[in-house]
Protein backbone atom coordinates (compact mmCIF):
# COMPACT_ATOMS: atom_id res chain seq x y z
CA UNK A 1 0.00 0.00 0.00
CA UNK A 2 2.56 2.61 1.11
CA UNK A 3 2.20 6.16 2.32
CA UNK A 4 2.28 9.07 -0.08
CA UNK A 5 4.85 11.82 0.43
CA UNK A 6 1.98 14.33 0.38
CA UNK A 7 0.19 12.61 3.28
CA UNK A 8 3.42 12.45 5.28
CA UNK A 9 4.05 16.14 4.63
CA UNK A 10 0.51 17.03 5.70
CA UNK A 11 0.87 14.94 8.86
CA UNK A 12 4.15 16.71 9.63
CA UNK A 13 2.65 20.17 9.11
CA UNK A 14 -0.45 19.43 11.18
CA UNK A 15 1.08 17.40 14.02
CA UNK A 16 4.70 18.52 14.36
CA UNK A 17 3.99 20.21 17.70
CA UNK A 18 2.31 17.13 19.12
CA UNK A 19 5.22 14.94 18.07
CA UNK A 20 7.79 17.34 19.52
CA UNK A 21 5.87 17.81 22.77
CA UNK A 22 5.22 14.10 23.16
CA UNK A 23 8.84 13.16 22.56
CA UNK A 24 10.45 15.93 24.63
CA UNK A 25 10.03 14.07 27.94
CA UNK A 26 11.64 10.96 26.47
CA UNK A 27 14.42 12.90 24.74
CA UNK A 28 15.17 15.28 27.57
CA UNK A 29 14.05 18.52 25.96
CA UNK A 30 12.42 20.27 23.04
CA UNK A 31 15.59 20.80 20.99
CA UNK A 32 16.49 17.12 21.02
CA UNK A 33 12.86 16.21 20.36
CA UNK A 34 12.89 18.49 17.30
CA UNK A 35 15.83 16.53 15.90
CA UNK A 36 14.08 13.23 16.67
CA UNK A 37 10.91 14.36 14.87
CA UNK A 38 12.97 15.41 11.85
CA UNK A 39 14.73 12.05 11.75
CA UNK A 40 11.48 10.12 12.27
CA UNK A 41 9.78 11.80 9.34
CA UNK A 42 12.88 11.36 7.20
CA UNK A 43 12.80 7.63 7.94
CA UNK A 44 9.05 7.48 7.35
CA UNK A 45 9.49 9.14 3.97
CA UNK A 46 12.37 6.85 3.06
CA UNK A 47 10.45 3.74 4.21
CA UNK A 48 6.97 4.87 3.13
CA UNK A 49 6.43 1.72 1.06
CA UNK A 50 6.49 -0.31 4.29
CA UNK A 51 3.29 1.32 5.55
CA UNK A 52 0.63 -1.33 5.00
CA UNK A 53 -2.40 0.68 6.06
CA UNK A 54 -2.96 -1.42 9.18
CA UNK A 55 -3.81 1.37 11.59
CA UNK A 56 -3.30 5.06 11.11
CA UNK A 57 -0.40 6.70 9.32
CA UNK A 58 0.18 8.81 12.42
CA UNK A 59 0.44 5.72 14.63
CA UNK A 60 2.99 4.24 12.22
CA UNK A 61 5.09 7.43 12.34
CA UNK A 62 4.81 7.52 16.15
CA UNK A 63 6.31 4.03 16.34
CA UNK A 64 9.19 5.18 14.14
CA UNK A 65 9.62 8.32 16.27
CA UNK A 66 9.78 6.35 19.51
CA UNK A 67 12.40 4.04 18.03
CA UNK A 68 14.45 7.09 17.00
CA UNK A 69 14.00 8.61 20.46
CA UNK A 70 15.18 5.40 22.09
CA UNK A 71 18.21 5.31 19.80
CA UNK A 72 18.98 8.85 20.98
CA UNK A 73 18.70 7.85 24.65
CA UNK A 74 21.09 4.92 24.43
CA UNK A 75 24.28 5.35 26.40
CA UNK A 76 26.36 2.59 24.96
CA UNK A 77 23.87 -0.11 25.96
CA UNK A 78 20.45 -1.27 24.91
CA UNK A 79 17.84 0.96 26.51
CA UNK A 80 14.34 -0.43 26.78
CA UNK A 81 11.34 1.84 26.29
CA UNK A 82 10.22 1.54 29.90
CA UNK A 83 13.73 2.46 31.07
CA UNK A 84 13.70 5.51 28.80
CA UNK A 85 10.35 6.54 30.25
CA UNK A 86 11.71 6.03 33.74
CA UNK A 87 14.42 8.55 32.96
CA UNK A 88 12.07 10.91 31.15
CA UNK A 89 11.52 14.33 32.59
CA UNK A 90 8.78 16.85 31.97
CA UNK A 91 9.88 19.70 29.70
CA UNK A 92 10.11 22.95 31.64
CA UNK A 93 9.87 20.99 34.89
CA UNK A 94 11.15 24.01 36.80
CA UNK A 95 7.76 25.69 36.22
CA UNK A 96 5.98 22.99 38.21
CA UNK A 97 8.51 20.82 40.04
CA UNK A 98 5.85 19.04 42.13
CA UNK A 99 4.02 17.88 39.01
CA UNK A 100 7.29 16.88 37.33
CA UNK A 101 8.25 14.79 40.36
CA UNK A 102 4.81 13.18 40.58
CA UNK A 103 4.97 12.29 36.87
CA UNK A 104 8.46 10.89 37.29
CA UNK A 105 7.20 8.52 39.99
CA UNK A 106 4.42 7.02 37.86
CA UNK A 107 4.90 3.45 36.63
CA UNK A 108 6.25 3.37 33.06
CA UNK A 109 2.98 2.37 31.35
CA UNK A 110 0.99 5.09 33.13
CA UNK A 111 3.66 7.66 32.38
CA UNK A 112 3.65 6.68 28.69
CA UNK A 113 -0.12 6.99 28.40
CA UNK A 114 -0.11 10.35 30.22
CA UNK A 115 2.63 11.67 27.92
CA UNK A 116 0.85 10.45 24.80
CA UNK A 117 -2.48 11.94 25.89
CA UNK A 118 -1.42 15.22 27.48
CA UNK A 119 1.89 16.05 25.81
CA UNK A 120 1.40 14.48 22.37
CA UNK A 121 -2.36 15.17 22.33
CA UNK A 122 -3.22 11.73 20.95
CA UNK A 123 -6.75 10.38 21.15
CA UNK A 124 -7.58 7.25 23.12
CA UNK A 125 -7.87 5.34 19.83
CA UNK A 126 -4.43 6.54 18.67
CA UNK A 127 -2.83 5.63 22.00
CA UNK A 128 -4.49 2.21 21.90
CA UNK A 129 -3.16 1.56 18.40
CA UNK A 130 0.33 2.79 19.22
CA UNK A 131 0.60 0.78 22.45
CA UNK A 132 -1.30 -2.22 21.07
CA UNK A 133 -3.86 -2.12 23.90
CA UNK A 134 -7.61 -1.51 23.96
CA UNK A 135 -9.18 1.92 24.34
CA UNK A 136 -10.67 0.70 27.62
CA UNK A 137 -7.17 -0.06 28.89
CA UNK A 138 -6.09 3.44 27.84
CA UNK A 139 -9.00 4.94 29.79
CA UNK A 140 -8.31 2.81 32.86
CA UNK A 141 -4.60 3.58 32.75
CA UNK A 142 -5.26 7.31 32.50
CA UNK A 143 -7.76 7.15 35.36
CA UNK A 144 -5.21 5.39 37.59
CA UNK A 145 -2.49 7.85 36.56
CA UNK A 146 -4.72 10.84 37.29
CA UNK A 147 -5.61 9.37 40.68
CA UNK A 148 -1.92 8.77 41.46
CA UNK A 149 -1.04 12.32 40.42
CA UNK A 150 -3.89 13.85 42.40
CA UNK A 151 -2.89 11.90 45.50
CA UNK A 152 0.79 12.82 45.14
CA UNK A 153 0.06 16.50 44.56
CA UNK A 154 -2.43 16.69 47.43
CA UNK A 155 0.05 14.98 49.75
CA UNK A 156 2.76 17.46 48.75
CA UNK A 157 0.47 20.42 49.37
CA UNK A 158 0.07 21.32 45.70
CA UNK A 159 -3.32 21.69 44.09
CA UNK A 160 -4.28 18.78 41.76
Amino acid sequence: MGASPDKLELLYRERYGAFRNGLAPVCGGFERAHDVVQEAFTRALRERNRFRGEGSLEGWVWRIAFRVALDERRNGHELEFEEALDRATVPDSERDPELAEALRRLPARRKLVVFLRHFADLSYAEIAALCEISEGTVAATLARAHADLSKALTREGARP
